[in-house]
């Protein structure tokens, strides 16, 4: 409880009004401004704390005190009290930005003050982080050359000298005796025999003694050690140091290693630090009598690898002495499957120095990017751990590691399984993958991503299931579900695609709709769906990746791709519209890359565009298809394009139109948006404009428009507004078609009018064909249809 003068200045505290408050701010603003900071100050900052403590709720300080208590805080040169009070005030306002703490103003006490402000008003993560990294300069400047120095001898002495004797251990006697102490046993290995070498984690014991303890943590954070501190350039070598440990076991025999004593102190860590990796991997080999140990095994040897590699990064003249361990290491695993984590440290010790050494490290790729993805997809730790060893390494393996780019197969894999957790590796991985002699096989492997996903799924069923149900089906038997498919021959050609290793056997296979109806049980798997909704992303990354490096002739293959894809899509909800979004709009960049693919293309765009089924299924991708069509078929982008091609694809266009909008009487007839038509409507109206024969054709039927726009049946169809729209854009298009030259301009404007000169000097053609456009929208109704 609080004496009851105490219990008066709260209660003041708490009931001020805002009047006096304010007064009382303007008061300690102006103290703040003064440069001389006495009694005075003091005890209004004291004030001040109390007024913002006294309630639970935070109070909002007026601007100009909160930047006042903030540069008094985040000064150095500011009395050690005056800090403290403003660190009080602050922690109970408002969370505020504390933005002007500099570089060299940020001293220990400083920082700790301010650190103090963050955390209490509970800021955002980026500024804790940014204040974190203060502190850790902070200490990394309090780390002068010779207590690296003392900290790494010491890390010498409780790696290498630890005692190879259990700890004491007391047994309880009696009640009425004391206990007795049990003469120490040797350390044993994790097979059972006693330990023959120096104490490492692998060794065990009922109970440790304290330098033991101190190795095992001295392990745990040499990696760490080794990348902060143990930089060339390291200080002096003392040649008569002390063990740092006296009277101790790991003194007496250090003293006797003087060939090492000789080296500077962290030269000395890495000689030592090497030894105890190389013991490590020298007793990862023996049989582990528990299966904990095996597992600790495990981890040993992918921590003792990554050392060695960093040692050998540090210091090349390691290099050759820890190949030879490291290689012998490799032919012990390789072909044990429970040991594919410790492939990963291993890969990278081949990828960083195998052509120092001069030794050929093909065979370790090749594991690495066929058996892990292949076989050990499903295991997310190791499957996300090869994902970042690929994504780190990628400038690497696609210049030096030819396996890596014709792995992509087997690299989508783990992706295919563990979509929505590998998928922003992913987005920065792919790119590397993408090539002109891959990218075709690529944008179909994306695009049957999901396939795989239930192709890899049934292949683990089916390796779990019964020996008499994995015995292949007769040929004559109908299959009933995908379970069935997989064992079926007729079907064992497609999923031994699907699930191929490598790249090369073809961009994809030619009965991809017999596929998806075989997978049709499983689309609404979780899984699948999940995978499904992460392609759009990827395909986009494709195809902001190829836009990069494409010519033209895979510029054309991309789009013969598109137009064939658009229709050969695993059935799962929503993944068909979203693929045809992406179609849709990459479509547009590649036509603006290369205009002349629909000259080039224009088979296989008039069979896509006539074909009145594309625009029920895929409306939107369609769209973009006939706006393509009416923008790029012109001499203007290629001089190849030929009165005879505009008139083949108007033709085809009209009959699409003339089909859609016919009115009948039948109930079924599909309802097409006024989009589909009124976009049929200008690209025949555009083709027309550059062959100016088909210009009264496209009038007639653009006249027909109102009474189409206006019968009972379709206004039965569509909306007010639909019917309007309809209406004013076949309105438009022939006003425009009545002065040809107008309608050129307007509907076929050049290349070259994207020119700021086009849009900026009076006297070229641009702005007289606006004036002339706006006379003619504006004219009587004598120019309106019907």
């Amino acid at each position: 409880m609080f004496t009851a003068g105490a219990e008066s200045l709260i209660k003041q505290a708490r009931e001020i009004q805002d009047e006096d408050l304010q007064k009382f701010y303007t008061r300690v603003s102006k103290l703040l401004h003064g440069k001389d900071f006495g009694n005075e100050t003091v005890d209004s900052l004291q004030r001040l704390y109390l007024i913002v403590s006294a309630t639970k709720y935070s109070r909002a300080l007026p601007e100009d005190v909160l930047q006042l208590l903030q540069d008094l805080l985040c000064s150095s040169k500011t009395a050690e009290q005056f800090q403290a009070l403003s660190c009080a005030i602050l922690r109970e306002t408002f969370p505020c930005d504390l933005r002007n703490l500099s570089d060299e103003e940020g001293n220990s006490k400083t920082i700790s003050h301010v650190a103090e402000v963050t955390l209490a008003q509970g800021s955002n993560q980026d500024k804790v982080s940014s204040v974190a990294h203060r502190v850790l300069k902070c200490l990394e400047a309090r780390q002068p050359e010779d207590q690296i120095n003392l900290v790494s001898r010491k890390l010498v002495d409780w790696l290498r000298y630890a005692s190879i004797q259990q700890g004491v251990q007391l047994s309880s006697g009696g009640f009425f005796t004391s206990p007795r102490t049990r003469q120490p046993s040797p350390i044993t290995e994790v097979d059972g025999a006693v330990a023959a070498d120096f104490f490492t984690v692998l060794s065990l014991g009922q109970s440790y003694t304290e330098d033991q303890w101190m190795n095992m943590h001295a392990f745990s954070m040499i990696r760490k050690w080794l990348l902060c501190y143990s930089t060339d350039g390291s200080g002096n070598g003392d040649t008569d140091d002390k063990s740092e440990v006296d009277g101790s076991v790991m003194s007496m025999v250090s003293a006797t290693s003087t060939s090492s004593r000789l080296l500077p102190p962290k030269e000395r860590l890495r000689e030592k630090a090497f030894e105890y990796c190389h013991r490590l991997i020298e007793q990862s080999d023996r049989k582990a009598l528990k299966k904990s140990d095996a597992e600790l095994q495990k981890a040993c040897l992918i921590e003792a690898v990554t050392v060695m590699d960093i040692i050998c990064r540090e210091d090349p003249s390691f290099v050759y002495r820890a190949f030879a361990c490291v290689k012998a290491l490799y032919g012990r695993l390789s072909g044990d499957l429970a040991f594919s984590r410790a492939l990963l440290p291993i890969a990278q010790f081949y990828l960083n120095h195998s052509e120092t050494a001069a030794v050929d490290s093909e065979a370790v790729y090749r594991q690495l990017f066929t058996r892990i993805p292949s076989e050990l997809f499903q295991e997310p730790m190791l499957a996300f751990e090869f994902t970042q060893f690929c994504r780190v390494n990628v400038k690497v393996l696609r210049e030096s590691v030819g396996i890596f780019k014709h792995s992509f197969p087997n690299l989508f894999k783990p992706l295919a399984w563990n979509s929505p957790a590998l998928i922003s590796e992913y987005v920065e991985l792919l790119p590397s993958l993408i090539g002109p002699d891959t990218a075709i096989e690529i944008l179909h492997s994306l695009l049957d991503l999901p396939c795989l996903t239930a192709a890899l799924d049934i292949q683990l069923r089916s390796a779990s299931s019964q020996p008499s149900e994995r015995v292949p089906l007769d040929p004559s038997v109908k299959v009933s579900s995908s379970m069935e498919a997989f064992r079926h021959p007729y079907y064992r050609g497609m999923f031994l695609y699907i699930l191929r290793d490598e790249a090369g056997t073809g961009d994809t296979i030619d009965r991809l709709s017999v596929l998806h109806e075989v997978l049709a049980d499983m689309a609404d798997s979780p899984r699948i769906v999940q995978c499904a909704q992460t392609t759009p992303i990827l395909l986009q990354v494709f195809f902001n990746e190829a836009a990069q490096f494409a010519d033209e002739k895979l510029i054309n293959q991309l789009v013969l791709v598109i137009l064939e894809r658009s229709s050969l899509l695993y059935d799962i909800p929503n993944y068909k519209r979203e693929v045809q979004r992406v179609f849709s709009s990459q479509l547009l960049v590649l036509c603006k890359l290369h205009p002349s693919l629909i000259v080039e293309q224009c088979k296989e765009l008039m069979e896509f565009s006539g074909t009145t089924g594309n625009i029920q299924s895929k409306e939107n991708f369609y769209t973009h298809v006939v706006w393509a069509i009416g923008e790029y078929l012109s001499v203007s982008y290629d001089k190849r394009c030929t009165v005879e091609q505009i008139t083949a694809f108007f033709e085809t266009l009209e009959a699409v139109l003339f089909e859609i909008t016919q009115v009948r009487l039948s109930a079924s007839i599909p309802t097409y948006s006024p989009r589909v038509i009124t976009m049929l409507l200008t690209t025949l109206s555009k083709l027309a404009s550059r062959s100016q024969d088909l210009i009264p054709r496209v009038s007639l039927f653009l006249s027909k428009m109102r009474s189409f726009a206006r019968s009972p049946a379709v206004s039965s169809w569509y909306s007010e507004e639909d019917i309007e729209e309809i209406h004013t854009r076949a309105s438009e298009l022939i006003n425009l078609l009545k002065l040809p030259s107008v309608a050129q301009f307007v509907l076929a404007p050049s290349t070259e009018g994207t020119s700021p000169r086009w849009h900026r000097d009076t006297n070229t053609s641009l702005p007289l064909a606006m004036r002339a456009i706006s006379k003619v929208l504006q004219r009587d109704s004598s120019f309106s249809p019907g």
